[in-house]
């Protein structure tokens, strides 16, 4: 049917509709259709050839509800599966703030899945001569989701915080070269379901994955540019719509599959998520979707000079989290993630975003106490980055009880100690200890620091100590971009190395840093390939590498088979000692009728004093942890960040019993049990855990 006639067919069909809920909702007799456009005169909703993508029909919606515009399309006309987007006719006054242009096809802000990403060109701006350029032709259409799904039972492992273990993965990359999984499902969602997958992380101890952004998003211009993408994903499009790349043919029905396996083992999936900024940028920006339904809603635009775009993020725009609507927006993309899609928990990239108000960041602001109140969201796991590059944006420590937050001081504490940086003994008890200092107010538990000496943003561990400074050039901004100062080291080669000396200890340096954070008091996050050495040749910011620099090398995991295990054997260790998940804060003070929950060794075997903790010099600590039973020391944890080997003096409480290895960062091979001598012995750049032997499993194991 022509698209005149079937204009005139839907135009007879379409009823009034309801206002809520926003989106494309199908009830079996058709499907509701409603959109917050403020500013508007008129709304156009225009459906699309399933098959072709082609115009099929366009319709106004009739009603209006406050800002919110809608309609009802009774089955044939529109129903599940159908593809739909809208123009928007009303102001176009960017001076003013209002950016209504009926020539660009929109994205609904509440789509539930998109057919694509824009095709970069002329036709997506509104500026000068591309302001009446139809953007049809190179935009994605939506898609109406079926909101039911047989989930077969599928529940949340719902696993507490002090048990999580968290491990960040980009989708396609862990699997794009995994040789377990099928090439046709590698770098995709249900390769991620693949068993091959999932046993690895189920071998490994991993109880979380944190997914990179898997919101719908788009490569920006100066990539494309370039031969280059977006590969991260942090410029969304579609808040509650599965990005498109990592899937096969249907995005949602494939995330939904990779969640059902990923819990059928007892994994939580945690999503990275971008409410921040969107891809449509500044006032030179595309316009894809929020710009044209109601542009002074749903972005922070300057007081003096609205067509300027407040820019917080470093992304062009940030999102106005003070106008109701906005805040609708992003509750109601939370609660179809977990409803819907039966997601576990988010990681909100720039989080300070959310609590911005014109005076600045405000963690009673309304989009917290509503997530508070909401009976779907305030039981989710809820992690900030608990910064953003806007005025007083630094605001790790600031967010409401109940959140978690990426502790960027523990990464620091950690880094600085290991490269054997001066007056670090008591900033690393700190870390260890839980973080006290920067979470111990409003009843806030360890669990709200997410431990991390890597992440996606950044070195590799592998990278961390083998490069003193960034190697970005592949990125095409002449080494400009990403972080200068990694607080890494070397190891006195740049890059790779062939001398057995400086690979013996590059080694034992990634295994020091991660037996403090595997053994840290809070929630740690291990960053995919770094138990086995994955390299991204130094480059820190590998955002646009969709390529093997970006993915993981699984051949890596063979050759660093001792370097899993080390890591399995930290992991096995943490998950039986309840010393190590607290949730309350190590302090160091004798309990009634038991000794310290925490004693700080010096290495000459006395308690460490001020005057230790405060001499430049040390690089030696030794950590002995109280059983959670009171039966005395049960760990003993002896680093030492220094060039030279340290004698260890120990407390003579320690030797009656039998101590097994769990963990020598400059030995494959922990050993039989042993009694502790004194003084222990601690190389250089060396990190060693022993656990006392229960008298029991010490006779079954001789």
């Amino acid at each position: 049917m022509p698209e005149a006639a079937a204009s005139v067919v839907l135009a007879g069909a379409i009823e009034s509709g309801a206002p809520s809920p926003l989106g494309a909702t199908p009830n079996g007799r058709g499907v509701n259709f409603a959109v917050h456009a403020g500013p508007a005169e008129a709304v156009k909703l225009c459906l699309f050839d399933a098959a072709t993508g082609a115009a099929a029909g366009t319709v106004w919606l009739p009603s209006r509800t406050g800002d919110v515009w809608h309609g009802f399309l009774p089955e044939p006309c529109a129903g599940v599966g159908t593809l739909y987007a809208y123009r928007v006719h009303g102001p176009y006054a960017p001076e003013r703030g209002e950016r209504c242009n009926p020539a660009k096809l929109l994205i609904d802000p509440c789509a539930r899945s998109i057919t694509g990403e824009p095709r970069h060109g002329a036709a997506l701006f509104d500026l000068g001569e591309a302001f009446g350029l139809d953007s049809a032709a190179a935009m994605p259409r939506c898609r109406v989701v079926d909101h039911d799904y047989d989930w077969d039972g599928d529940r949340s492992p719902g696993t507490p915080w002090r048990d999580t273990v968290i491990y960040e993965l980009h989708v396609k990359g862990f699997t794009a070269r995994h040789p377990g999984v099928p090439e046709a499902l590698r770098g995709t969602y249900l390769g991620l379901a693949h068993p091959a997958a999932i046993d690895w992380l189920k071998r490994l101890g991993i109880t979380a994955v944190e997914l990179l952004p898997c919101q719908a998003f788009a490569t920006e211009g100066f990539l494309r540019d370039r031969g280059l993408v977006n590969y991260w994903g942090y410029n969304p499009i579609a808040w509650s719509a599965p990005a498109t790349q990592y899937a096969i043919a249907d995005p949602v029905a494939e995330f939904r599959q990779m969640v059902r396996a990923l819990h059928s083992a007892g994994i939580e999936v945690i999503l990275d998520v971008v409410f921040n900024h969107t891809g449509e940028g500044n006032g030179e920006g595309p316009t894809l979707s929020l710009k044209g339904f109601d542009n002074a809603a749903y972005y922070r635009l300057a007081d003096a000079n609205p067509a300027t775009y407040v820019n917080d993020t470093g992304c062009g725009n940030t999102i106005n989290c003070e106008h109701p609507a906005t805040v609708a927006l992003i509750l109601d993309s939370l609660r179809w993630w977990v409803e819907a899609m039966h997601v576990d928990g988010f990681r909100f990239d720039l989080a300070p975003v959310l609590g911005r108000t014109r005076t600045g960041f405000d963690r009673q602001a309304a989009i917290f106490t509503q997530l508070r109140a909401d009976p779907i969201l305030a039981y989710v796991k809820l992690i900030a980055e608990p910064w953003d590059i806007g005025p007083g944006g630094y605001q790790l420590g600031g967010f409401p009880a109940g959140w978690a937050e990426w502790n960027d001081r523990y990464r620091d504490t950690v880094r600085s100690f290991w490269r054997g940086d001066p007056h670090g003994l008591g900033a690393l008890a700190e870390r260890l200890a839980g973080s006290s200092d920067l979470f111990r107010h409003h009843a806030r538990r360890p669990t709200a620091s997410v431990n991390f000496v890597t992440s996606h943003d950044g070195f590799t561990l592998a990278d961390l100590v083998a490069y003193n400074g960034k190697h970005n050039e592949a990125n095409l901004e002449n080494n400009a971009d990403g972080h200068s100062d990694n607080l890494s080291w070397n190891c006195g080669v740049e890059g790779p190395a062939t001398d057995e000396a400086v690979l013996e200890l590059r080694a034992r340096q990634v295994r020091n840093l991660l037996a403090t954070l595997l053994l840290s008091q809070g929630v740690p996050m291990l960053q995919a390939g770094d138990e086995f050495g994955r390299t991204q040749g130094g480059n820190n910011n590998a955002y646009c590498q969709d390529n093997a620099i970006g993915w993981l090398d699984w051949s890596l995991a063979e050759r660093h088979a001792s370097l899993v295990a080390y890591v399995r054997a930290l992991l096995v260790l943490r998950r039986r000692r309840p010393e190590l998940r607290r949730e309350t804060f190590l302090k160091g003070v004798r309990r009634p009728g038991r000794g310290h929950d925490v004693s700080w060794l010096h290495p000459a075997g006395r308690e460490m004093s001020e005057a230790d903790w405060n001499d430049p010099r040390g690089r030696a600590l030794g950590v002995l942890l109280d059983g959670a039973e009171g039966r005395g020391p049960e760990l003993l944890l002896l680093f030492n960040a220094g060039g030279e080997a340290v004698e260890f003096s120990l407390p003579a409480v320690l030797a009656p019993a039998l101590w097994n290895v769990v963990a020598d960062s400059a030995a494959d091979d922990r050993g039989p049990p042993i009694t502790l001598a004194t003084p222990r012995r601690v190389p250089g750049h060396g990190a060693l855990v022993l656990e006392r032997l229960d008298p029991l499993s010490a006779a079954a194991g001789s």
